[in-house]
């Protein structure tokens, strides 16, 4: 079985990993959560408190999660991916502006 993806999917999968990791590890509406798992498990040692503190770390689990997702669900993945990305493009916009 081969998998074949367009490149304008790629684009729009590539852009909500980056938006979904950045949202666990830095912004503000998942603070909370965060201060919550770190008091389970510290961010400096090896575990689930320091996977959310490392982009590599996270974004190699939620692309595996939305390869997988989008190999089950391709229609679904590709909205929820899309909302993702449009919302990566506007803050990556956003940051360029306010240089």
């Amino acid at each position: 079985m081969t998998m074949e993806i367009a490149f304008g999917n790629f684009i729009i999968l590539g852009l909500a990993v980056y938006r979904a990791t950045r949202l666990i590890i830095e912004d503000t509406v998942l603070e909370k959560a965060r201060n919550w798992v770190w008091k389970k498990s510290s961010p400096k040692k090896p575990g689930i408190g320091y996977l959310i503190t490392c982009y590599w770390c996270t974004s190699f689990w939620i692309a595996s999660l939305v390869v997988i997702s989008y190999i089950i669900v391709p229609i679904a993945t590709t909205a929820v991916c899309m909302i993702l990305a449009l919302s990566a493009v506007a803050g990556l916009i956003t940051a360029w502006l306010e240089k």
